[in-house]
C-alpha cells in the first residue's frame, strides 16, 4: 500500500494561510499552530520556512503591499501622496483585521521600503528639506493607519435619540458612508496643511522668498 500524498508547504502558502486566518478570525488568532492547522500539517513543519510569528506578520504585510499601486511616483508631490494614501487604504480595506499586527511591527518589507524611497524622492524634488522627509511621510502614514483601523471598528452601538445627550445628534444621524467622508476630509486637510508648511519653509523665517 502506497504512502498517502504529502501536503506541500511553501513560504507563500504559509503567508496566504495566515492572512486568510487573520481576515476571518482577527489578529489574536494568528499563531504558527493555527496556520499549520489550516495547511493540514504539524506546527514544527512551518519552521523550515519561517522563524516564527513575527516573520509571518512581515510576510502577510508583503502580500498586502503587493495589492497596492505604489510604483508611480511621478507628478506633483501632492498627487503622489494622494495616490499613495488611496492605494494604501484600499488594500487595507480588504484586510482591516491585519492592520493592528502590521502597525505594531517595524517596516521590514522590501516593497514597502521601496515605496518610502520613492516618496522621499518626490518630496525632495519638490523642495522639502532633508530633515522633513521622514516627518512628512510619517504624518501621512499615521493618518492612514488610523483610518485603516477604523475600517474594522464596530458600528456605533446603542446610539439613539433617547439615550444621547443634547448636542450629539451627528453621532445618531451619521450617514452609512461617514468613514469614507472622514477619510476624504482628513486627507484633503492633511495635504493642504503640508502644502502650507512647505510654502512657509520656502518663505523662510522672515516671510520672504
Amino acid at each position: 500500500m502506497g504512502r498517502p500524498p504529502r501536503r506541500l508547504v511553501s513560504r507563500e502558502g504559509i503567508m496566504r494561510a495566515a492572512l486568510a486566518l487573520v481576515d476571518e478570525e482577527g489578529p489574536d488568532a494568528l499563531s504558527t499552530t493555527r496556520v499549520a492547522q489550516r495547511l493540514g500539517v504539524k506546527g514544527p513543519s512551518l519552521y523550515a520556512y519561517v522563524s516564527g510569528r513575527d516573520e509571518i506578520v512581515d510576510g502577510l504585510h508583503a502580500l498586502i503591499v503587493a495589492e497596492m499601486d505604489l510604483a508611480d511616483a511621478t507628478g506633483p508631490w501632492t498627487e503622489v501622496i494622494d495616490r499613495w494614501a488611496r492605494s494604501y487604504r484600499a488594500a487595507f480595506a480588504a484586510h482591516p483585521r491585519a492592520v493592528p499586527l502590521i502597525a505594531a511591527r517595524p517596516v521590514r518589507v522590501p516593497a514597502a521600503l521601496e515605496a518610502y524611497a520613492r516618496a522621499f524622492d518626490a518630496l525632495r524634488a519638490a523642495g522639502w528639506p532633508e530633515e522633513r522627509l521622514l516627518p512628512v511621510v510619517r504624518s501621512v502614514e499615521y493618518f492612514l493607519t488610523g483610518s485603516a483601523l477604523d475600517l474594522d471598528a464596530s458600528p456605533e452601538a446603542g446610539l439613539t435619540g433617547e439615550n444621547l445627550p443634547a448636542g450629539l445628534d451627528p453621532l445618531r444621524t451619521a450617514p452609512p458612508h461617514h468613514r469614507e467622508l472622514a477619510f476624504e476630509t482628513g486627507l484633503a486637510a492633511l495635504i493642504e496643511g503640508l502644502r502650507a508648511t512647505l510654502a512657509g519653509l520656502d518663505r523662510g523665517p522672515g516671510g520672504g522668498t
